[in-house]
């Protein structure tokens, strides 16, 4: 039995699919020493939404990549990105949060939002040449 050749369109997508989950752990990686700096009344409350958040956004990327269908699962990613965006905000209006942990952190998220973004475009059907 012989083995097909693998496309370069594949190899592509498997790359792409591979560098938006590495890019959702350094993301997690960064977001956890963030978080050990929030006030100790805090960390067991806000920061464990956050931690939660970014496990779940993990979560949805690895499903994306080996779902056929990505719809329905990249606008559930596109959603808890969104929410992630919005708690890193909120933490860092009430103090939780120095202004550079929140600048380097939301760059992260910014960037894994792009892609999701251009993701959902393309399966949507909107970057038709």
């Amino acid at each position: 039995m012989q083995q097909q050749p693998i496309s370069q369109q594949q190899v592509d997508k498997n790359h792409s699919d591979l560098v938006i989950i590495q890019k959702v752990e350094d993301m997690i990686a960064y977001g956890y020493q963030a978080l050990s700096h929030f006030p100790k009344a805090e960390r067991h409350v806000t920061s464990a939404e956050m931690r939660q958040s970014m496990w779940r956004l993990l979560r949805l990327m690895v499903i994306v990549a080996k779902r056929y269908h990505k719809k329905t699962t990249l606008q559930d990613v596109d959603a808890e990105v969104e929410l992630l965006r919005r708690q890193i905000r909120l933490a860092h209006q009430l103090g939780f949060l120095p202004p550079k942990k929140y600048e380097v952190w939301s760059r992260h998220l910014n960037e894994i939002g792009r892609f999701v973004g251009s993701w959902l475009k393309k399966v949507n059907g909107f970057n038709k040449g």
